[in-house]
Formats: structure tokens, C-alpha cells, sequence
């Protein structure tokens, strides 16, 4: 045997190949990454909505009797119609509200009626809180001037995020149309994803893999998100028909803590309460009222309709998506952290109890 072939050289040659190749498919990932990762939300939210709405591309595709491309073509048409009017309905309602407030600034007919002498009573706050409004109610030109600077960064800050939500509804159109093309060629993509899910897991369980992604994806996608954007639209409809100032906004938050699975009732109640004070308790606002308090508690009959299809999720596991996706990836973030962390969730448990099952397995058999 040659020197340069011991056994120990061959072995250390051999590492070093393996080092060598490591490191250059390492190199090649981070940098497929780096091009890839500003998409990476927008890819994964038009995976959801492609697998979310792949059911009812399969009902058009067979009403239409077309190919799959037609099919998805004119779903994605349908699905960008529908939301680009709630979408007109906030940008209009928004600007409205915006131009109605700088009118009143503008010709001085913002007044605030005198403060009740009971303010001054109150603890802690209750002196200087009627000190300023009983200047607000004489001056309120000179206090706007005074709070200015403070309501400057406040308001920046804020149509920031309205520039954050509108990239976001592009993003969103964008997602759809993206899914579109996933699900004109969904066939072969759910081949793709057994033969990936195989080389994950054994083959044996690559199948119920997919099917769980799958089944939970399109649970927490109509049994949260679907039901908070019904919610929204039953609920800014009566908004919009009232009259409501700033009507696109309140549905826009009725949205938000849907997703949060918060109780719409903490914009609702307010908006009764500023109805009766202004109106009075008229038919319509007693109508109004008892509208938007049932249109705000849909969720209680649209969620065991929906959300029950699919698999259980606790509820905090999807609030804690929803939060960490809001920070995180802002109002496209909203979207997909429930779902992804709900696909965490069921997976981190099915291979919690594959152990109990796979040695429950022999025992079944004897």
C-alpha cells in the first residue's frame, strides 16, 4: 500500500471532500436565501390562499368544464373584485374623514362645550384635566397649537401605517395572483409535496404529512381569517349606511381583532354609544344598534361552522400567531402567523404522539 493511501489519509481526504461540499451547499442556501427572502412572505401567503381556495377551483374547473388554468384564472378575477371594494369603501371613507376634518379646522367651527364643575373633583387628574379642557373650550385654537408637536409624531407615525396597510393590500393582490398560477398546476404541485414530504419523514407517513398541513391551513384560514373579513364586511356595511365617521377605519380594526380573536364588541359599543349621543334614540339608531351587535357576533355561529372542518386549534395559539405575525410582518404577517404557527402546533404534536402510536401499533396486532 502507497504512502498516500493509509487508511488515515483516505479518511482525512475523504472529510475534507465532505467538508468542501458542505460548505459550498451551505454558501449556495444562504445565498438562495438572501435573492429569495425579500418574496418569502409572499410566497407563503399565496401557498395559503392557494390551498385555502384550492376546493372551490376544483368546483369552478368543473362547473366550467375548462381547463385548469380558466378555472383559477377567473377565481383569482372574482376574489380581486371582491376585495377591492371593501378596500374603495376604506380608502373613500378615510380621505372623507380626513377632508371633513381639516374643513372644520380650516373655518374654525371646532368648539368643545365648558367642562362640568364635578371634573375638578375627580382624583388626581381631575384639576388639571378641567384647567385644559376649560382652556380647550375657550381657546381651542391656542391648544392645538400647544399639543402640535406631540400629535405631529402620533400622526406620522400613523400614516406610516396606512402606507404599511396599502403595500400590504398590493402584497395581497399580488399573493392572489401568484396562487392562481400554484393552483392551475395543483396537481402536480400536491405530487411535489408527497415526494418532498417523503424525504422529510418515511414514506410511510409522507401522505398524512400533506393531508395535516393541508386540513389545518385551510381550518385556520376559513375559521379565522374568513369569518373576521365576513365580520368586517357585515359590520362595515352598517357603518357605511349610518354614516359613521371614519366607517372604512372602524371595519379595518373590526378586521384586526377578528384575527386576534378579540370581541368586535370593543369597537361596536363605542360606535352605539357616539350613534345615541348624536342621534338621539331614534328607529334607525335602535335599528343600527341592534344590527351591528348581531353582525358582531357572527363569529359565535360562523366559527363551529367553519373552523370545526378542519383541525382544533387553540385559541391562544392562533392570537400568539396573530400578534407575532403583526409585529414581525406587519398586516401580511397578520395574516400568515396564525396559520404557520397553527402548522407548528399540529405538527410539534403529531410527532409528540407518533411514539405512543407506533409502539401502541405491535400490541393492536397480537
Amino acid at each position: 500500500m502507497s504512502p498516500n493511501t493509509t487508511p488515515e489519509r483516505i479518511f482525512t481526504r475523504s472529510l475534507l471532500d465532505t467538508l468542501i461540499r458542505a460548505g459550498l451547499i451551505a454558501a449556495l442556501v444562504v445565498a438562495c436565501y438572501e435573492v429569495f427572502s425579500p418574496f418569502l412572505s409572499l410566497m407563503f401567503w399565496a401557498l395559503i390562499l392557494a390551498v385555502t381556495l384550492y376546493p372551490l377551483h376544483g368546483m369552478l374547473k368543473r362547473r366550467l368544464g375548462g381547463g385548469e388554468g380558466r378555472s383559477a384564472t377567473l377565481l383569482v378575477i372574482i376574489a380581486i373584485a371582491i376585495l377591492l371594494v371593501p378596500a374603495y369603501l376604506l380608502g373613500a371613507s378615510l380621505t372623507e374623514s380626513v377632508q371633513s376634518a381639516i374643513t372644520v379646522v380650516k373655518e374654525g367651527n371646532l368648539h368643545l362645550p365648558a367642562p362640568p364643575d364635578s371634573v375638578a373633583q375627580w382624583p388626581l387628574i381631575g384639576k388639571p384635566l378641567h384647567a385644559f379642557w376649560a382652556q380647550a373650550a375657550s381657546d381651542i385654537s391656542s391648544v392645538l397649537q400647544q399639543i402640535a408637536p406631540h400629535v405631529k409624531d402620533t400622526a406620522l407615525g400613523l400614516l406610516g401605517k396606512l402606507a404599511g396597510a396599502g403595500l400590504g393590500l398590493l402584497a395581497f393582490i399580488g399573493s392572489l395572483i401568484i396562487a392562481g398560477i400554484i393552483m392551475a398546476y395543483g396537481e402536480s404541485g400536491h405530487q411535489s409535496a408527497r415526494r418532498i414530504s417523503a424525504r422529510i419523514v418515511e414514506p410511510s407517513r409522507s401522505d398524512m404529512l400533506v393531508d395535516l398541513c393541508t386540513a389545518t391551513i385551510r381550518a385556520v384560514a376559513q375559521g379565522v381569517i374568513g369569518i373576521a373579513f365576513i365580520q368586517m364586511l357585515l359590520v362595515g356595511a352598517g357603518f357605511i349606511v349610518k354614516g359613521v365617521p371614519g366607517a372604512g377605519l372602524l371595519a379595518l380594526g373590526v378586521l384586526i381583532l377578528g384575527i386576534m380573536q378579540l370581541p368586535a364588541t370593543l369597537i361596536i359599543l363605542p360606535v352605539i354609544v357616539y350613534v345615541f349621543f348624536a342621534e338621539g334614540a331614534t328607529l334607525g339608531t335602535i335599528v343600527f344598534a341592534i344590527y351591528v351587535l348581531i353582525a358582531g357576533l357572527a363569529d359565535n355561529v360562523l366559527k363551529p361552522l367553519l373552523l370545526g372542518r378542519g383541525v382544533d386549534v387553540p385559541m391562544p395559539v392562533v392570537l400568539i400567531g396573530a400578534l407575532g405575525g403583526m409585529v414581525s410582518g406587519g398586516i401580511i404577517g397578520l395574516f400568515i402567523g396564525p396559520v404557520l404557527l397553527a402548522v407548528g402546533y399540529k405538527l410539534f404534536w403529531q410527532w409528540v404522539e407518533t411514539p405512543a402510536l407506533e409502539a401502541a401499533g405491535p400490541q393492536d396486532g397480537e
